[in-house]
């Protein structure tokens, strides 16, 4: 364990611009991790973003359900349903990769071909584009947070292309967001959501 906080420790502290992950912050319940190890992982993140300008984590959804507190430090956080493997990139420079591709305690490989990290660098950007923000402290019934912006478009008529311009998000994840709106909405009418939307005090 000692060679792997040693190799984390010194990407995170190498990294000067931008970290970027996948994580699973439930992923090692169940594990047998030590303590120390999950608050030492912890620790790493936290020091980062309070000095570097860009940290983006994504994890898998379902995975922030098992948690205790809200999936939040100083950075961004975006949840798909799943991700493809865990990794830290520090720098658009050097990655750092568990050999089993889930968990660092068990080993890690770390990268600094170009043409490799620039692979997961584009990886990240594709899951980080359809991604949903995290969404804390929603309550049942209420609004998602990373809704709002898509009802408040829909109702100032904005066309899609010109709402994900405005959002910066891709058209794809927007469209994704709209289809998420209505369902909640339980509605597939753009001008139903809207009346639903009021009824509902959501607007």
């Amino acid at each position: 364990m000692a060679h792997v906080r040693a190799a984390l420790t010194r990407l995170v502290g190498s990294a000067r611009h931008e970290l970027l992950s996948f994580d699973d912050p439930a992923g090692a319940i169940g594990q047998g991790l030590p303590e120390s190890f999950l608050r030492f992982a912890g620790a790493c993140v936290r020091t980062a973003a309070a000095r570097i300008t860009t940290v983006r984590r994504i994890a898998p959804r379902h995975g922030l359900a098992h948690l205790r507190e809200p999936w939040r430090c100083a950075g961004e956080a975006r949840v798909t349903d799943a991700i493809p493997f865990k990794i830290v990139v520090a720098d658009r420079s050097v990655a750092i990769v568990p050999l089993d591709l889930d968990l660092h305690y068990n080993g890690v490989l770390l990268i600094r071909d170009p043409v490799i990290v620039h692979a997961f660098v584009r990886v990240h950007q594709v899951w980080w584009e359809s991604g949903d923000e995290v969404a804390e402290h929603t309550l049942p019934g209420a609004l998602p947070d990373h809704l709002k912006p898509v009802l408040d478009a829909i109702m100032a008529g904005l066309t899609d292309d010109a709402a994900a311009l405005k959002l910066k998000i891709s058209g794809r994840t927007y469209s994704r967001r709209v289809g998420q709106l209505l369902a909640a909405l339980g509605t597939t009418s753009r001008f139903r959501a809207g009346a639903e939307a009021a009824r509902r005090g959501w607007i």
